[in-house]
């Protein structure tokens, strides 16, 4: 059995237990890298709880050869999107992509995954106009993420103060007062 697979089987329960589910299971580099997600959102106490509980266990079973680093993380915001589960899950998502070279067309871009199926993206690109899409297969794709926007709310203290009228206002009255 693969090694990633082998860990994946091991960890499984562990991440079920505490209510999460497994987004990515990586290894590469001596680091062995376990995304979890959890309706709400992961807290740090369920990191803490399923880093302790998964080192303990890796520890007995030794599925891994060598030394090695673990990091257990939720994906966060902007997630990456690695295998064809995370691209169907993302569908309606805004996203950028980087190609690999020599994939015809710019190298990266940005826009909303409208679907995904077959192993391909179709991708509604953000720059260009309205109704323009453009279809990449999985392997035509180096790297891609999920892309988060903030919202418009301003900065605490730029804004006026509730009950107070904007300054170009107060001093339109000021000067018609004097008058």
């Amino acid at each position: 059995m693969e090694t990633t697979a082998r860990v994946r089987q091991l960890v499984q329960p562990l991440i079920d237990d505490v209510g999460a589910s497994l987004y990515d299971l990586e290894y590469a580099g001596g680091i062995l890298r376990i995304t979890v997600e959890q309706e709400g959102g992961v807290g740090i106490g369920t990191i803490g709880k399923l880093t302790r509980r998964i080192s303990h266990l890796l520890d007995e079973e030794d599925p891994l050869p060598g030394a090695y680093t673990l990091e257990v993380s939720s994906p966060g915001l902007e997630r990456p999107l690695r295998t064809a589960e995370h691209y169907a899950g993302a569908v309606g998502s805004l996203i950028a992509v980087k190609t690999r070279p020599g994939v015809e067309g710019d190298r990266r871009l940005k826009g909303t995954l409208v679907s995904f199926g077959d192993g391909a993206a179709t991708i509604a690109l953000a720059d260009a106009a309205p109704g323009s899409t453009r279809v990449l297969a999985l392997d035509d794709i180096e790297k891609a993420r999920t892309v988060f926007e903030w919202g418009g709310q301003p900065k605490p203290g730029t804004g006026s103060r509730p009950g107070t009228a904007p300054k170009s206002a107060s001093s339109a009255k000021k000067k018609a007062a004097k008058s």
